[in-house]
């Protein structure tokens, strides 16, 4: 038998198929060096900036995007995504719930970075008056003569249920009219008119259009929230996941971070 004869077409075909086969699985394995970030809603807007500069100065580095809350009950909640397995790399979210995250083993110890801190402001849809907010008694005022109002489920949203209504004695005034939003924005139950007040996080209102934002809360009634990044205690691409932190704190990055409305945390 001639062991230099030529593969019969279909063992040609097989060959060709497994030549292909292989270039996809190395195309699928240099993908999986590909970064899974989640980020909650305050610091959103500026990871959509970042992850698209970092992929620029990167090229051969893909970011996937994923956005949930840092916290409730919803499926998308970045809690929730850990627990059922769900393959991240980094987690980005209000440091609060990042700390319980980290207490619970989910995130590798020592890779913590606070990134910014956010503050709560409050609007209306757009168009409508504008109430003042510069006193805790303004603060009252426009809680209570708004027809509806809402908050988030997120760490501004339980400040505000848990907390802020309590200390302005109006709990029983925004029963029936007042609730908490889960999962949604409040810039869009706002800009639906859904309801005519309401307060976020700055940095979550202030992409949304249709609505005005009135101001922030004022010093005596602020909460500001710190927002922290950590890498996933499972990942497999923990030195690109701490790189792509480092990244994000670098003193470059501070402008675009404050653009978003967050002041960019201290080195």
């Amino acid at each position: 038998m001639n062991s230099n004869r030529r593969p019969a077409a279909p063992a040609r075909a097989r060959l060709a198929r497994a030549a292909l086969l292989s270039g996809l699985l190395a195309a699928m394995q240099a993908r999986a060096a590909d970064l899974a970030v989640v980020s909650s809603g305050g610091f959103a807007e500026a990871f959509k900036t970042l992850a698209q500069r970092y992929e620029a100065l990167a090229p051969d580095t893909h970011i996937r995007r994923v956005f949930g809350p840092s916290m409730g009950a919803t499926p998308g909640a970045v809690p929730a995504r850990l627990a059922r397995g769900e393959a991240l790399d980094v987690v980005i979210m209000v440091e609060p719930a990042l700390d319980e995250l980290m207490s619970q083993g989910r995130l590798l110890p020592g890779s913590k970075t606070r990134l910014a801190l956010s503050r709560i402001a409050c609007a209306v849809p757009s168009g409508a008056p504008r109430p003042n907010l510069e006193t805790e008694a303004d603060v009252r005022q426009a809680f209570v003569s708004a027809s509806s109002v809402a908050w988030s489920d997120s760490a501004s949203g339980a400040y505000i249920q848990h907390e802020l209504l309590r200390h302005l004695g109006i709990q029983e005034a925004l029963r029936g009219k007042g609730r908490q939003i889960p999962a949604t924005p409040v810039g869009e139950i706002l800009a639906r008119r859904e309801a005519t007040f309401g307060c976020q996080q700055r940095s979550e209102l202030q992409p949304v259009p249709g609505i005005d934002i009135v101001g922030d809360l004022p010093d005596s009634l602020q909460r500001t929230t710190p927002y922290a990044a950590a890498v996933v205690l499972d990942s497999v691409h923990a030195a690109d996941a701490k790189a792509f932190i480092a990244f994000v704190v670098d003193p470059v990055n501070r402008p675009a971070i404050r653009a978003t409305g967050l002041e960019p945390a201290s080195p």
